[in-house]
């Protein structure tokens, strides 16, 4: 038995899909499907009364989208960490997802064992992104101002931090790296996100990796 179960909501609108990925996920000894939603605005009612750790969700769906759900789960502060699933033609609405605060996607035609694999990631603190949407961000951020000239507010340990949240890290592996407490490494993160101006770990990856942060 795993020293932690991944509770995860399945938010998608065709059952058979629900059905298809409960059943797969339920042998997962370290994952367990708490819920099941049929729309976004089902799925925010049910993230806020089951409180998962990980969410799994489509981003077309009928009435209130993925994309919808997600701003109003990050209004609502639910601390899930929401992992969209799409097709390859819908690559356009990944990056509106991920700026609503997604920590990750993946293509619905995933191998069923390395979907098992992105829960975990993203319940471990990582950011996974399909490399053709990192890219995607990176291209749309080259028309934005540029927040660099706030990089000379970091200090010396937080630009330590930011540098392995590019490398795609966890609190966790960043606070062994560094010898830190997780909650010290959680405050450094903080306080990155505020210098920067930046909304979450994806932001941030992202800013560092187009700033060089981590050469």
């Amino acid at each position: 038995m795993a020293d932690h179960v991944i509770r995860v909501l399945l938010v998608d609108d065709h059952q058979v899909v629900r059905r298809g990925l409960r059943t797969f996920l339920e042998v997962q000894g370290d994952i367990e499907v708490v819920g099941e939603a049929a729309d976004g605005a089902e799925g925010v009612e049910r993230a806020q009364e089951l409180r998962p750790d990980v969410i799994l969700m489509d981003v077309k769906m009928p009435g209130t989208d993925g994309i919808e759900a997600l701003r109003l789960l990050r209004d609502a502060q639910n601390p899930a960490r929401v992992l969209i699933v799409t097709s390859f033609t819908e690559q356009r609405t990944v990056v509106p997802a991920l700026r609503a605060g997604a920590a990750g996607d993946v293509y619905k035609d995933v191998d069923p064992v390395a979907l098992a694999d992105a829960i975990r990631s993203v319940h471990a603190g990582h950011v996974l992104l399909q490399p053709e949407v990192a890219g995607a961000l990176l291209s749309q951020d080259q028309g934005a101002p540029s927040p660099g000239g706030r990089a000379g507010s970091l200090t010396e340990r937080e630009r330590e931090v930011l540098a392995l949240i590019a490398d795609g890290r966890s609190n966790r592996e960043i606070a062994r790296a560094l010898v830190l407490s997780e909650k010290t490494v959680k405050t450094h993160v903080s306080n990155i996100l505020m210098k920067l101006d930046l909304a979450d770990r994806t932001q941030a990856a992202l800013w560092a990796v187009r700033h060089d942060a981590a050469g």
